[in-house]
């Protein structure tokens, strides 16, 4: 039985498969870095991250401090429940390419 999180994991692959973004699950445990988010990728040269979490689920002090850390970084840090994937559409659909020459 799928639990609420995996349920907001499977439909941000959806996202990010339909937008044809690159993306990969970070390692976490004893190999990982603690509190890195459960999506981390790139779309048109913008580097983004996600944090998946069941409605009324929060994040925690360590995964905080990685989003502010890409915050900081000028990343894209989103924190996405059953309630808000349409944060993670919307912001693909905007996304420009950019080239540095």
């Amino acid at each position: 039985m799928a639990t609420p999180e995996s349920k907001v994991k499977k439909n941000v692959r959806a996202i990010l498969d339909y937008f044809g973004a690159y993306y990969f699950s970070p390692a976490t445990g004893g190999y990982g870095k603690s509190g890195v988010p459960d999506f981390v990728g790139c779309y048109r040269g913008k580097f983004f991250a996600v944090e998946c979490k069941a409605a009324g689920g929060v994040t925690t002090a360590l995964q905080n401090r990685e989003l502010s850390r890409i915050l900081k970084a000028r990343g894209s840090a989103f924190v996405i429940n059953e309630k808000n994937t349409d944060l993670l559409h919307d912001w693909l659909g905007t996304v420009t390419a950019e080239c540095i020459v």
